[in-house]
C-alpha cells in the first residue's frame, strides 16, 4: 500500500434511519433483509462522504457496529447480562458509564462481522480501504471483578483469548485481500493518567502489565505478514467526553519499541491533554506517525494555519516526510455519536485533507 498523508480514524455518525432500524431489528420488529438494506445504504453513504472530503483511505464508518468494539464483542460468546465495572468520563460534565454486559464465560468466536464489512467496502470504494479492529485489551471495559473471575482468574488470560479471535479475523481479511488494518487501542493512552491507572488497579487490571505483557498481546495480533498495520491511541471518546489526560512521555518507550509489528501510529493530539510532541523522538525512523490534530469531540472547525504550525512543531521531533494528518478519533465510537452534525463531520474531514495537502505535498 502506498504511503498516505490524510486518513480518517474509523467511525462516522450514524444516520437516524440506521439508529431506528437497529433498535427495531433488535426488538424483532424489522426483518434481517430490510435491516441489511438500510445498513448497506448507510455504509455506502459513509464511503462516499469520505471520498468527497478527500480522504486518501476510507472505511465504512463502522455503520454495522453498535460500538467501535462491535467487530469483536458482537461476534462472540462469553458475555452475560450483568453490568461491567464502571468507568469515569470527563467533559462538559462528569459521567460514569458501565457496559450493560460483562464477561461471564470463556470467549469464543461465533461469527464474523468484519468480512461482511470488508467485502462491501472493497466493492463500493474508489480509493484504498482499511479495516478497523479493537485492541484485545479493550475487553477490559467488559471486565467485572464480581462476574468475570469465574471464567478468567486473570484478565490477561481474557485478553489473550480476545487476541486469538482477532488473529482469526485478520487471517480471513488477508485471504480476502485486505491491505490495511488499524487496531484501536485507547486503553494504552489511558495509562498516562495516574487517576485512571489507580482505577484499573481497583478493577484488578495491573496498569504496568498493560504496558508490558499487554503490548506484547496487541503486537501478536499484527503478526501475519501482508497488510500495513496501524495502531490508534486516544484518551477516551464517548459522546464528546474523555477519560484521561497526560502526555505520551511515560509510555513512549514501551509503546513505540514494543509495537514492532506496526508500521503506523495514529496518535491523538487535539488539545493540551495530549502533551507535547517531544515523545515522538522515541518513534523508530522507519515508521509513520499520523497527528490527530482535528477534534471529533466538538463542532468548532480548527484554523488551518494553526494546524500547519503544529505540524511544523511536530516535525522538529520526527521526520516531516513520515508525518500525516487525521482526526484524533472517530466521530461515533458508540451509536449515539459525538455532538456534531454530519455536515460538520464532513467539514472536519475536508479540513484534514486540505491541510495535509498544504503541509506535505511537494
Amino acid at each position: 500500500m502506498s504511503p498516505t498523508r490524510a486518513e480518517p480514524i474509523g467511525s462516522l455518525l450514524r444516520p437516524q434511519e440506521l439508529k431506528d432500524a437497529r433498535e427495531a431489528h433488535e426488538a424483532g420488529r424489522l426483518d434481517p433483509a430490510e435491516f441489511k438494506r438500510i445498513e448497506d445504504e448507510a455504509a455506502a453513504a459513509a464511503i462516499a462522504l469520505q471520498e468527497r472530503a478527500g480522504m486518501e483511505v476510507v472505511n465504512d464508518g463502522e455503520m454495522r457496529r453498535g460500538h467501535f468494539m462491535g467487530s469483536l464483542t458482537e461476534a462472540i460468546d462469553g458475555l452475560g447480562d450483568v453490568p461491567a465495572a464502571p468507568h469515569q468520563w470527563h467533559g462538559s460534565d462528569e459521567m460514569e458509564y458501565s457496559h450493560v454486559r460483562a464477561v461471564t464465560g470463556r470467549l469464543r468466536r461465533v461469527r464474523s462481522l468484519v468480512q461482511e464489512e470488508f467485502v462491501f467496502l472493497r466493492a463500493r470504494a474508489e480509493r484504498p480501504v482499511k479495516m478497523t479492529l479493537p485492541s484485545p485489551l479493550m475487553m477490559q471495559t467488559l471486565w467485572s471483578p464480581e462476574h468475570s473471575t469465574a471464567a478468567y482468574s486473570d484478565p490477561f488470560e481474557m485478553f489473550a483469548d480476545a487476541a486469538a479471535i482477532l488473529r482469526e479475523e485478520i487471517a480471513a481479511l488477508v485471504e480476502l485481500g485486505c491491505e490495511s488494518i488499524q487496531i484501536d487501542a485507547p486503553e494504552l493512552a489511558l495509562m498516562v493518567d495516574e487517576s485512571v491507572r489507580e482505577a484499573f488497579r481497583g478493577r484488578g487490571v495491573d496498569p504496568d502489565r498493560m504496558l508490558g505483557e499487554g503490548i506484547e498481546i496487541i503486537n501478536s495480533v499484527a503478526e501475519l505478514s501482508g497488510p500495513r498495520y496501524g495502531i490508534h491511541l486516544c484518551r477516551g471518546n464517548r459522546d464528546g467526553h474523555w477519560m484521561a489526560a497526560g502526555g505520551y512521555d511515560s509510555i513512549a518507550a514501551r509503546l513505540f519499541e514494543g509495537c514492532t509489528n506496526f508500521q503506523v501510529f495514529f496518535l491523538e493530539y487535539d488539545d493540551e491533554r495530549s502533551g507535547t510532541f517531544e515523545p515522538l523522538r522515541a518513534v523508530p525512523d522507519d515508521r509513520q506517525v499520523f497527528l490527530g490534530l482535528v477534534s471529533t469531540k466538538h463542532p468548532e472547525l480548527e484554523e488551518p494555519d494553526e494546524l500547519l504550525a503544529r505540524i511544523d512543531e511536530a516535525a522538529a521531533f520526527f521526520p516531516r516526510e513520515r508525518l500525516g494528518l487525521s482526526p484524533q478519533c472517530g466521530f461515533a465510537s458508540t451509536v449515539g455519536g459525538n455532538p456534531l452534525t454530519v455536515e460538520q463531520e464532513e467539514a472536519k474531514l475536508r479540513l484534514v485533507a486540505d491541510v495535509a495537502a498544504r503541509a506535505f505535498d511537494g
